[in-house]
């Protein structure tokens, strides 16, 4: 399995940063983040939609697309792995999650999507979402493996 992360802005050196790199080190499938910036002068509407157009680009290979989005579904563990394992049965060999920025995320890449997915009703800071989107990726690929990390 592939997996893409797309999201708006460049993560610095942060603690944040070094808890992402750990659940991507111990994560078996191949990981690519994919950040990009764009010019902040740009009125909500007008930068949603360029941040769209670079968020899909970033991952226009992958087979099936999640957006994290407050409108998402709230989704156990063991939920998203069933959906992912499906994808999988079906031959999906590239999933790509999808971060939008601080405005949010456009209609276009909503109805792109294949899963909204929401972390609650809680707002979460973006630079925090990238180390938990990769614990619960890791956490996924244990629960469809079988390994013992996740207790249910």
């Amino acid at each position: 399995m592939r997996v893409t992360l797309a999201a708006v802005g460049k993560m610095k050196d942060s603690p944040e940063k070094v808890l992402l790199e750990k659940y991507i080190r111990q994560l078996p499938w191949a990981f690519t983040l994919k950040e990009i910036d764009i010019k902040k002068s740009l009125e909500s509407d007008q930068r949603k939609e360029a941040e769209a157009q670079k968020l899909l680009e970033a991952c226009s290979d992958a087979h099936k697309l999640i957006a994290l989005d407050e409108r998402g579904e709230n989704q156990s563990s063991e939920s998203l792995a069933k959906h992912i394992a499906g994808w999988q049965q079906q031959g999906c060999s590239h999933i790509a999650f999808i971060i939008g920025g601080q405005d949010g995320l456009s209609q276009s890449i909503r109805d792109k999507s294949h899963l909204l997915l929401s972390f609650g009703k809680l707002t979460w800071p973006h630079m925090l979402v990238r180390p938990m989107l990769a614990e619960q990726l890791y956490r996924i690929h244990t629960i469809l493996s079988g390994h013992p990390y996740h207790r249910s």
